[in-house]
């Protein structure tokens, strides 16, 4: 018989291969987009559209399935989960229009709630000491976008695109059957301990806080998962790059802030999830300044001539700091977990899938603001702007709540040692 730490691993090796697959369809419109962009003459809005449709569903249908992931098992809701995609990827091979490639990214977009449903499986079989490091191990499966990014372009290049959701749903199979018949059912007194009334778990919805991490998690996850999506035909359209080449380039940011994952939720387990966050956030912050600044030629009127100055990034700083971005946002997905589960223990999946929705809908909403502000600016950068917008939001935001909540726990110690009385 297996021992309850054995059970455990083997519960998180298999959740992280199941998430990381799902996350790799998730992303599948990456790659299908570029070559969309050019076979439908898509302009930079319609494609920031294709981008977001499979988001928004994966992000919209994670609320509801947080809720059911807190009163049904989840190994059997996962399992059902990715056994839905099957038919939305065979169908792929017969899209032929826009249309035809949005309402299938809405079908494929399911793909998206397993982080939801996978994180309320993981947390069930780990000590609060080891929580951060487990989901962070878990949240590492978004290394799947570097499945796709690495694997599809070798596919649509080898067997075209027609095949490329057929042999997408095949793999979703195996992964099907490796994890209904290995991974382990939650113990039945663990599931019970969980079906808790509706109340329980809608209750912290109305708390200010549930929000505002969930806008923290827009900014590391779907930031994150905007660029996953967004950064090929940058490198394409702002660098003049191959689809290879672009390819390769995002890989480098996509793999490394996901690997990161375990090591962000060891750090927040040592030295606290807020001061984890913080570090993250200025680190971005740096970043993103930089990036923001599009190429720019100045006239400066000299002594007796004029003296022309071009400022521009180019593509090996722009990967670097891109690299630095990705790092840091790895390291602000696993923090974030952590202060949800510091302050809901015993509502991960009803406060996890709140913030996971908000967060996903930064990789929805994004994408297609991106392409907006391109058009109507006219400049490449513009997305880093945006990005630079919600970061500061987010910064402000935490500065203002630590401050209340410092305040709050002086006045609370005030009145335990009697220096204030309770009107």
């Amino acid at each position: 018989m297996q021992s309850p730490s054995t059970k455990a691993n083997i519960a998180l090796t298999l959740a992280t291969l199941a998430f990381a697959a799902n996350f790799s369809v998730w992303v599948l419109y990456a790659v299908i987009g570029i070559h969309l962009k050019s076979q439908l003459g898509l302009s930079a809005t319609e494609f920031g559209l294709l981008l977001s449709t499979p988001i928004f569903s994966g992000a919209v249908l994670r609320l509801p399935i947080g809720f059911l992931s807190e009163r049904y098992a989840p190994k059997k809701l996962l399992l059902w989960q990715m056994a839905f995609l099957i038919i939305p990827l065979i169908m792929l091979k017969d899209a032929t229009t826009l249309v035809d490639y949005l309402w299938l990214g809405l079908l494929i977009g399911v793909s998206g709630v397993s982080f939801t449903i996978g994180i309320r499986y993981v947390v069930d079989w780990f000590s609060s000491q080891k929580q951060g490091t487990a989901m962070g191990i878990f949240g590492a499966g978004n290394a799947g976008a570097a499945i796709t990014l690495a694997l599809a372009p070798w596919i649509i290049d080898h067997a075209g695109l027609d095949l490329l959701g057929p042999i997408y749903a095949a793999g979703m199979i195996l992964v099907i059957l490796l994890f209904g018949f290995v991974a382990p059912q939650t113990p039945a007194y663990i599931l019970q301990k969980n079906k808790q009334g509706w109340q329980h778990h809608f209750e912290p919805l109305r708390h200010l806080a549930v929000w505002r991490f969930g806008l923290y998690y827009y900014f590391v996850f779907g930031g994150y998962l905007a660029l996953t999506l967004w950064l090929p035909q940058y490198y394409v359209s702002a660098y003049d790059l191959n689809i290879n080449q672009a390819m390769a380039l995002t890989l480098l940011y996509v793999t490394s802030s996901s690997l990161v994952r375990a090591a962000g939720g060891w750090f927040a387990d040592k030295y606290g999830a807020r001061t984890v966050n913080w570090s993250v956030f200025w680190t971005c912050l740096v970043c993103l300044f930089f990036l923001s600044y599009p190429p720019t030629t100045m006239v400066i009127q000299g002594v007796d001539k004029q003296v022309n100055l071009h400022i521009e990034i180019n593509v090996w700083v722009f990967t670097g700091l891109i690299f630095v971005i990705g790092i840091a946002q790895g390291f602000g997905r696993a923090s974030v977990y952590k202060i949800i589960y510091d302050y809901y223990p015993k509502q991960m999946g009803s406060v996890g899938g709140v913030v996971a929705m908000v967060g996903a809908l930064g990789g929805c909403t994004l994408p297609l603001i991106f392409g907006i502000a391109v058009d109507f600016i006219g400049v490449y950068s513009a997305c880093f702007m945006l990005l630079y917008a919600v970061l500061a939001a987010c910064m402000l935001l935490m500065f203002v709540a630590n401050k209340k909540e410092k305040h709050q726990e002086r006045v609370r110690h005030a009145i335990e040692t009697n220096f204030l009385e309770r009107d």
